[in-house]
């Protein structure tokens, strides 16, 4: 016998998967329900299910009913789902907006909006534990957004391909996921063009200079950002070694410190845990800096 909130869960995915959204099961951490068969192996991280088991994270959404059905089969203990971004027919942007410790995602979106002359879409709404908001958005086909924490502005996180959205009608350990009434029998409302270029560069006021430019200043800026890719890229088996390379990286060219937390939040975009994403980036800060803080001679790394 299953628990209600996994009956709840895989009733919903099944209502988005009618609708064209691919899903799969999520546990109370929001993270993909199903393990990955490969735990323990060497030279399977770049495994997106080719080998035919279930167990590959978003490598494994799904629109079929009977597929659907047996990832939540494997998975009893699934309390939620994803949707699944950047895949066919919708080609799904989620934008996550976050509303909590002083934080207003929403705002700070209002404020982009008008800084760069494109609306806020009124479309399909998910009201987040926190009081947050995902908007969903239709991108066009020919186009792979990037997943990105913060890069837009405080509080705003984008899932783009390779990505996942909480689904509403899901229960993680923060609560429930809902939808925004209004808004739950709407499609997803097209990407502004404005802000679509947004999503695919270093945002920065029209006019105005890039802050450190050629230099790797700035957040997601310069040599930063290749390495933020690196991680968002990860799959299951991999991420924990991209991350610490790439936040290696960073601290040999001296903006670790800087990028620190948008690596973080870039592993935990893949499904790595936060605890041990923050353990692998303060690893890699040691091992380049060492205890005391300053730089390592090449000699001794």
């Amino acid at each position: 016998m299953t628990h209600p909130d996994h009956d709840r869960a895989l009733e919903s995915a099944l209502a988005a998967a009618r609708r064209g959204f691919p899903v799969i099961p999520l546990s109370r951490t929001k993270l993909p329900a199903v393990r990955s068969p490969h735990r323990g192996e060497t030279g399977s991280g770049m495994c997106r299910g080719q080998c035919g088991r279930l167990g590959h994270g978003v490598h494994d959404a799904a629109t079929e009913p009977a597929r659907i059905a047996e990832l939540f089969a494997a998975a009893p203990w699934a309390s939620g789902y994803g949707i699944a971004c950047g895949r066919s027919p919708h080609y799904l942007i989620g934008l996550d907006l976050d509303r909590k410790d002083g934080v207003d995602g929403v705002t700070a979106l209002v404020d982009l909006a008008a800084r760069w002359g494109f609306a806020v879409p009124w479309t399909r709404t998910v009201i987040t534990p926190s009081g947050g908001r995902h908007l969903w958005l239709r991108g066009p086909a020919e186009v792979i957004v990037p997943n990105s924490v913060r890069r837009l502005g405080d509080g705003i996180d984008v899932r783009g391909s390779g990505g996942y959205l909480v689904g509403p009608g899901s229960v993680t350990t923060a609560g429930l996921y809902r939808w925004d009434p209004p808004t739950a029998s709407m499609p997803p409302a097209a990407v502004p063009k404005r802000l679509l270029r947004l999503l695919l560069t270093t945002p920065r006021r029209r006019g105005a200079r890039a802050q450190g430019a050629g230099t790797g200043a700035g957040t997601s800026g310069g040599t930063a950002e290749p390495l933020i890719r690196f991680v968002l890229g990860s799959s299951v088996g991999e991420r924990n070694e991209r991350l610490f390379w790439a936040a290696c990286r960073a601290f040999e060219n001296g903006h670790g410190d800087r990028v620190a937390a948008e690596m973080v939040g870039a592993a935990v975009s893949t499904g790595l845990p936060e605890r041990e994403a923050e353990s692998t980036v303060g690893s890699a800060r040691r091992h380049v800096l060492g205890g005391s803080g300053g730089r390592r001679s090449a000699g001794a790394l």
